[in-house]
């Protein structure tokens, strides 16, 4: 049973979460204790937070140089208030599945192994009645006119689940060159990350770059955003429930021309269905 705020009625109960390996929800921290968690020796990142009005990465605390922060699309108010609660009281009509680091999922899409190659369609039925309009929306914008998604994941976060998602980078054997997402219910911080510093820019430590995300706002990844930086979303900015669909279209694998794109055109023609069903 789900409550309004999203949170499972056997959230205070004993089930184990859906956490693997070293990802960690609160209920991780309750169950497994805090003090499985590894010590690390404090570490030097330079913070920089992302000007949507001049696409500069500009340090918090003006100690280096802004730079060009290419491959970040975003488009405030994306979608109405009215919408926003018409798309979340529709997704909630659906069950939430547990997902890692204390999210909740649902997925349209195909069944993937990404380590051995291999998609089938599985009970794949196509993308959302309700996402059809958002879809042409999308297309409206320059930079999206082509967009043709495949698959759609929506996120459940909520700070009493210590919802959060690792820094990470998107497939790119099957999923194409955008990620496109909705950000809904809450703003929240999107965090971009490189690891090994920028010494073109004479940083040598990690580098983050925050992308704030208003609420009912549309982000596109692509590029050195999507290929080069992890990204993430931290327990400490989810703030409240915040839920988000996220788009992604094929590789040019799967496109016409690819090797399998006898396989991308069927998986396209079920997803632009728009009669699908979560997985």
């Amino acid at each position: 049973m789900m409550t309004r705020d999203g949170i499972s009625a056997t959230d205070s109960g004993a089930a184990l979460c859906a956490c693997k390996g070293i990802r960690r929800c609160l209920k991780c921290d309750i169950l497994k204790g805090t003090g499985q968690l590894e010590a690390k020796e404090p570490k030097i990142v330079h913070h920089f937070l992302y000007d949507p009005e001049t696409r500069m990465a500009d340090h918090i605390d003006a100690e280096a140089p802004s730079f060009p922060f290419p491959g970040v699309f975003l488009r405030k108010s994306f979608i109405s208030e009215e919408e926003e609660k018409n798309l979340i009281c529709t997704m909630d009509r659906d069950a939430w599945n547990e997902s890692q680091s204390g999210r909740r999922k649902q997925d349209f899409g195909p069944k993937v192994n990404f380590k051995k190659k291999k998609v089938r369609f599985g009970g794949f039925s196509g993308l959302p009645a309700l996402s059809q309009k958002l879809v042409l929306r999308m297309q409206q914008e320059p930079s999206l006119a082509d967009f043709q998604p495949v698959e759609q994941c929506n996120l459940d976060y909520h700070p009493q689940r210590g919802s959060a998602i690792d820094p990470h980078l998107d497939d790119s054997w099957l999923w194409g060159e955008r990620l496109v997402t909705i950000n809904m219910l809450s703003d929240t911080t999107l965090t971009m990350s490189v690891e090994q510093g920028l010494p073109e820019l004479g940083l040598a430590e990690e580098v983050q770059v925050a992308v704030c995300l208003p609420r009912r706002s549309l982000v596109v990844l692509y590029g050195e955003a999507r290929h080069r930086w992890k990204h993430a979303i931290r327990r400490d900015d989810v703030r409240g429930r915040r839920v988000c669909s996220t788009y992604r279209e094929l590789s040019a694998e799967f496109l016409p021309g690819g090797q399998q794109a006898e396989l991308g055109a069927q998986l396209l023609n079920i997803s632009l269905s728009f009669v699908g069903t979560p997985i």
